[in-house]
């Protein structure tokens, strides 16, 4: 993230930076670095940049620095507010001057008189003066944002949007509405913060602690509008990063289409902009509906593919890292109009890249559900400093969502009613020591429904659960053995019977 200040001009220059199309660069340059976030005189990229842009007084500004995307925006023609340059050679953005068009006739070099030097020198003096205060202003706020863990440096993606109130035509040139990122993961930066203007507030439709989600209007269309508390703005801040992360989306994930920050009220609303699916979340759902074989299997099987994309890292320059939910439950998935799952909320998600071996944890202070914490979670055993760990927490949980599916599943006219894993052992908002009791000190699972043992495809669900509870954690299923086996016990079920 990064400061809004100088709020216009800086926003434009890392959108422009922000965008993604082209042809990739394989080898990196080092470019001159002149702004606000430069941590020294150079920066290393995939291009060297350059913009001028007349900022919201009216002063004219350039700043030098680095893309780590492409040179789409620098094929644009300059206009009277902005202009930008690329280049692929090591310090190719270091003398450069870019000038913005303009439709009036340069005014005529006025004559110097002899009362000049006495006018000039005031009016120096104050604007020095005006200088210093406003640079104290900035390193104020800077100082702030880095304390809210906002700021970034200039080579990272700025999503600090304004007010959807307030327009601005000159970038409507740079937009098209049918490009896309190609990373397949949502939006480009700047088509995210036209559409976060674009977007009329309907109905809320769910609260938690995160704080609300709104369904909403986008041309005519539904969209869900997650509006995080200013206290969890790491989660919008660590859901936004991980959306955009190249290759992520997928039909079992939540579909990410923008994130702004903006103000109403006078105050800061964080947004996170996704694909409305009106059947709710799993939770809701199985509190409203009881469920035949296929289609428990169906939500089961679905869900499973969220996850082992997720887990699963992707090779190659289009490629993603594999990422470990760690808050996965039954309000964290949501149910599609086809009645297939997607995964949702990813505030709190690790990543992990193998060419690196980086494991990317975020800065966020929130833990996950405390009814969903694996063993090792709650004895504080886990090893923080391995990956694979976060997956196995994952599968634990994972295995409390197949329990609830396979409550509400209908088997010889039996249905139980709706109730959270461990329900019987411990209170409604269970402390963090009531589960450490049932879970680690006593060894409880939830009680596994008998009736799944008369139907042969059940009977396979509840020994994949069982699996997916080992105390040992790489003992567990991993994502991609559940989503093959769920898919193996579908096809079971969907051979024709033999009528003898």
């Amino acid at each position: 993230m990064t400061l809004a200040h100088p709020k216009r001009g800086l926003l434009m220059l890392l959108m422009a930076l922000g965008l993604t199309q082209g042809n990739p660069v394989e080898y990196l340059v080092n470019c001159t670095c002149r702004n606000p976030h430069c941590k020294g005189t150079t920066c290393q990229g995939l291009w060297c940049t350059a913009v001028v842009f007349v900022d919201e007084e009216g002063h004219r500004q350039q700043f030098q620095g680095c893309a780590s995307r492409n040179e789409e925006l620098c094929r644009g023609r300059p206009t009277e507010f902005v202009n930008h340059f690329c280049c692929h050679q090591s310090f190719c953005n270091h003398n450069v001057s870019l000038w913005l068009e303009t439709t009036q006739t340069p005014p005529e070099q006025p004559k110097v008189d002899s009362h000049l030097p006495l006018i000039l020198g005031p009016v120096l003096a104050l604007l020095v003066l005006v200088a210093l205060g406003a640079l104290g202003l900035w390193h104020i706020r800077r100082r702030r944002e880095k304390q809210r863990g906002l700021y970034s440096d200039l080579g990272e993606s700025s999503l600090i949007l304004k007010s959807p109130e307030q327009r601005d035509s000159m970038l409507g040139e740079f937009l098209d509405s049918n490009c896309t990122t190609g990373s397949g993961s949502g939006l480009p930066f700047l088509v995210q913060r036209t559409v976060a203007r674009q977007v009329t507030l309907v109905e809320c439709v769910g609260k938690g602690r995160y704080g609300e989600v709104w369904q909403g209007l986008w041309h005519g269309e539904s969209v869900a509008i997650k509006i995080f508390s200013s206290r969890d703005e790491q989660s919008w801040f660590r859901e936004t990063e991980i959306y955009n992360t190249v290759l992520l989306r997928h039909d079992n994930i939540l579909g990410f289409i923008a994130s702004d920050m903006t103000s109403r009220n006078s105050s800061t609303q964080l947004w996170l902009i996704t694909h409305y699916h009106e059947h709710g979340s799993l939770y809701d759902f199985l509190q409203r509906q009881t469920l035949e074989p296929q289609l428990a299997l169906k939500l089961a099987v679905s869900a499973a593919c969220g996850l082992a994309h997720l887990h699963m890292e992707i090779f190659g320059t289009q490629g993603k890292p594999a990422i470990a939910h760690r808050d996965l439950k039954s309000r964290n998935v949501l149910v599609k109009s086809n009645l297939q799952c997607c995964i949702a909320d990813l505030g709190l998600a690790v990543m992990h890249s193998q060419g690196s071996d980086y494991l990317d944890i975020g800065n966020n202070p929130r833990v996950g559900t405390k009814r969903y914490m694996a063993p090792e979670v709650l004895d504080e055993q886990i090893r923080t400093d391995c990956f694979e760990s976060y997956k196995w927490t994952d599968i634990w949980a994972f295995g409390l969502v197949l329990w609830e599916i396979t409550r509400r599943t209908i088997v010889n006219g039996i249905v139980e009613d709706y109730r959270p894993p461990f329900y019987d052992l411990v209170p409604n908002d269970p402390s963090f020591e009531d589960m450490k009791k049932v879970v680690c000190v006593d060894q409880q699972t939830p009680t596994i429904p008998n009736r799944l043992a008369v139907d042969p495809v059940l009977s396979g669900l509840a020994q994949m659960m069982q699996e997916c509870w080992y105390p040992n954690p790489s003992a567990r299923l991993t994502a991609l053995r559940i989503k093959k086996t769920l898919q193996k016990l579908i096809q079971g079920s969907e051979k024709p019977k033999v009528v003898h």
